[in-house]
């Protein structure tokens, strides 16, 4: 993460990451204003544009043609990207509250989640029908429905409820995949039945009269059967009964229709409609709160009643940055003026589509080669993302007040070295006021009663295990970077087998606004200590002071049987014992792919979600069940890469080792980050190990050969097993949570050679 080229002023917040929101971001790329600071939150990293959707319902494009990585996206735009769900906010605090961390604060706040079932309305309904809404959580929900077509012996009847655009472009699109995968089965293609249900007395009730009747012959032509003025009342399982009292037994029922605002908008006090979405002016802010703004579906318009499509979550991108820019530097905000008319494009599943514009009606082949070629276009803003110019352009400043003023001119001057680079004792008693460390009776004195020094008792038969570990930021979420470099401070007391007993912090944050200050320590000190509770470790102290970067490190304390019988160490491997490695490695090239975004270099999100997610794994309980099955030596992975701590565990065991490179558990994207030449700055200095490694000429081309030498932050721990107990052992380590563990190879004689560590594929 690098440090701000000023200091933060203002904070901008996106809740979700809809389309009106992934223009704000490329719009605030290429037009940074300083001082601002943005920060989206969403629980999806891949959000998927709607207007591609149904192409890849019926299989013309794949997942990332038609999903946008808003981490990639976020960074782009040199924006905060929180991966968390929102179930709140406080206007009062001017906080968003978040499903699994801390407050979030905001200056100006802006909403774009869409919208979301209205199941509670049928009976039933929310727990027998597949629901589109939110869109974003749709693949999940379509794949899973794919499968369960694909298993079910014999014919397949699938019901869609609602037969607006969506509707029917849904239940085409569907059609056309599933008779595929039929076909591919080598079933017949009309074992499928499908029904469309309206509860209107006709389809696309918006559309003019001739598109409705091009989809009346298109869904004839494909035999769906269509059902109007055919509201559902009632769902069972398997079963849908209408309010005319007409029955249809079901297979799956996918639901299209009677969305509504999401249940915590309720709670925030901002004015709604009867349908729970956010009554906005034409300025796009609430009626009720002029630092909070709405966009897309989530959002209904006072003076300008709009359909629910995505062309105007798309159009409202460009005036909701504008004003979000002007209320932070006190301009009279723009007006969003929706068009009357607007252009649906309509596909019927096959590469064939509908065109719709008040009057208008045209298909064929042609509309949907013009459609494609449209959201091929939109989505290249997107995904095709060169460099950014590192200086923003002049022009924009945002007003302050007299205090303000002098804490920026204060934290852009030369800083003070020694104790004057200290964070000042009243930001830092405020921003740990709601940081509570587990209390331990062995702790004397602590946090709870601060002195010079904390005072800690070493327990009767009791040793003292004691290790460091300090490291600078690298992604831009300091709760999450806490959380991460909590754990990897704690990997090396649990890889001796120890106990943590306390833990002294050492931090370095980027000078700012106090309350800006405040929240950076606040945050990164409630993840890190939520960590440390969790293992039972009390936080007793620590020092934070400026730097140009966020930093954070701890002193860890453990206790270990003082007899030294149950201290793990490196040495002590056996031959014919088994190499198991807890959790997958490749944290270091990700990390240096996702830093450097070079051109021509796809880092997708979801590789650094998954890599974050392992990275917060802990290795505690994987230590029992190391001992328990016999572990001779252990060690866990951090900088010196796989093989760099192998190396450690063999010269003082006195044996050789093998490693499988087929084996290796590796995180997803690592190997295709290192194919591309992108790698750790830490990678050169390991890579002269290289020397320990016999057969090497053979292996070089092997995908995973790069990742021995691969530094690993959090990584898992590496251990010799017994060959007696390694298949259970590394069953036991599943069902504790390490889904990837895995033999790596076993450990050999120790041999003549000069390279210890022979390679196998």
């Amino acid at each position: 993460m690098q440090a701000a080229a000023t200091p933060v002023l203002r904070d901008i917040v996106l809740i979700g990451g809809g389309h009106s929101h992934v223009g704000v971001l490329h719009m605030f790329a290429m037009r940074p204003l300083p001082g601002v600071r943005l920060t989206v939150i969403c629980t999806d990293t891949d959000t998927p544009y709607s207007g591609m959707l149904p192409g890849y319902i019926a299989g013309h494009y794949s997942f990332d043609d038609v999903h946008i990585d808003l981490r990639r996206l976020a960074e782009f735009a040199g924006a905060r990207y929180y991966r968390d769900e929102v179930v709140g906010i406080d206007r009062i605090a001017r906080t968003v509250l978040c499903r699994h961390r801390p407050p979030v604060p905001y200056d100006v706040l802006s909403i774009n989640i869409g919208s979301t079932p209205r199941l509670d309305a049928v009976a039933g309904a929310a727990e027998f029908v597949v629901p589109v809404k939110p869109i974003r959580r749709f693949n999940e929900r379509w794949l899973a429905l794919l499968e369960r077509v694909r298993r079910h012996a014999g014919a397949t009847t699938i019901a869609v409820v609602g037969a607006g655009a969506g509707g029917v472009e849904l239940t085409l699109a569907m059609q056309y995949r599933l008779r595929k995968e039929l076909v591919a089965l080598g079933r017949n293609p009309d074992e499928l039945r499908c029904h469309l249900f309206s509860a209107e007395a006709q389809i696309l009730p918006t559309h003019n009269a001739a598109v409705r009747r091009a989809f009346e012959r298109v869904l004839a032509e494909r035999g769906v059967a269509v059902h109007c003025t055919a509201e559902v009342a009632q769902v069972a399982s398997g079963q849908l009964r209408t309010r005319t009292g007409e029955v249809l037994d079901a297979d799956e029922i996918v639901w299209v229709t009677q969305a509504g605002g999401a249940a915590w908008l309720r709670d925030t006090g901002l004015a709604l409609d009867a349908a729970g979405f956010i009554r906005v002016r034409d300025t796009l802010q609430s009626e009720t709160d002029p630092r909070v703004f709405a966009a897309g579906d989530c959002a209904t318009m006072i003076d300008t009643p709009l359909e629910k499509a995505g062309v105007f979550a798309v159009r409202m991108a460009r005036p909701l940055a504008e004003n979000l820019r002007r209320t932070l530097t006190r301009q009279p905000l723009v007006h969003y003026r929706p068009q009357r008319r607007w252009l649906a494009l309509i596909s019927t599943g096959d590469k064939h589509a509908v065109a719709s514009r008040g009057w208008l009606c045209a298909r064929g082949d042609w509309v949907w080669t013009w459609k494609d070629r449209i959201d091929r276009r939109f989505m290249r803003k997107f995904t095709e993302l060169a460099p950014m110019p590192d200086a923003p352009p002049a022009g924009e400043a945002i007003p302050l007040d007299e205090g303000e003023q002098a804490q920026a001119i204060s934290a852009l001057a030369m800083r003070c070295g020694g104790c004057g680079a200290k964070v000042g004792a009243t930001v830092l008693s405020r921003a740990l006021a709601n940081v509570h460390p587990v209390e331990r009776d062995d702790v004397l004195i602590g946090l709870a009663a601060p002195d010079d020094a904390a005072v800690l008792r070493v327990p009767p038969g009791k040793a003292l295990v004691h290790t460091v570990d300090f490291f600078r930021a690298f992604i831009d979420d300091p709760w999450l970077f806490g959380r991460i470099a909590a754990n990897h401070a704690l990997g090396d007391v649990f890889a001796m087998g120890g106990e943590a007993q306390s833990a002294t912090a050492i931090a370095t944050v980027p000078p700012g606004l106090e309350g800006k200050v405040e929240d950076t320590v606040f945050q990164m000190m409630a993840g890190a200590v939520a960590v440390l509770n969790e293992a039972g470790c009390a936080l007793v102290g620590g020092h934070t002071g400026e730097g140009r970067e966020l930093a954070l490190g701890f002193a860890i304390n453990g206790l270990i049987d003082e007899r030294l019988a149950s201290v793990m160490r490196k040495g002590g491997m056996r031959a014919g014992d088994v190499l198991v490695l807890t959790k997958p490695i490749g944290t270091g090239t990700l990390f240096a792919a996702h830093a450097q975004m070079k051109a021509g270099v796809v880092v997708r999100g979801r590789w650094i979600d998954a890599a974050l997610e392992s990275m917060q794994v802990s290795n505690r309980a994987a230590v029992p069940c190391l001992v328990a099955h016999g572990a001779t030596a252990c060690t866990d992975l951090t900088g010196f890469g796989l093989l760099g701590h192998l190396v450690e565990m063999t010269r003082p065991s006195g044996v050789d080792a093998e490693i499988e490179l087929d084996c290796l558990p590796v995180l997803a994207g690592a190997r295709e980050t290192a194919a591309a030449g992108i790698l750790s700055s830490l990678q050169p200095a390991n890579l002269r190990l290289r020397r320990a490694l016999k057969n090497q000429a053979a292996a070089l081309k092997h995908p995973n050969y790069p990742l021995l030498f691969d530094p690993q932050t959090a990584g898992g721990l590496l251990a010799s097993i017994p060959a007696e107990t390694a298949d259970s052992c590394i069953a036991e380590l599943r069902r504790l949570g390490y889904p990837q563990a895995a033999r790596i190879g076993r450990v050999l004689e120790q041999g003549e050679e000069m390279e210890p560590i022979r390679l196998v594929q």
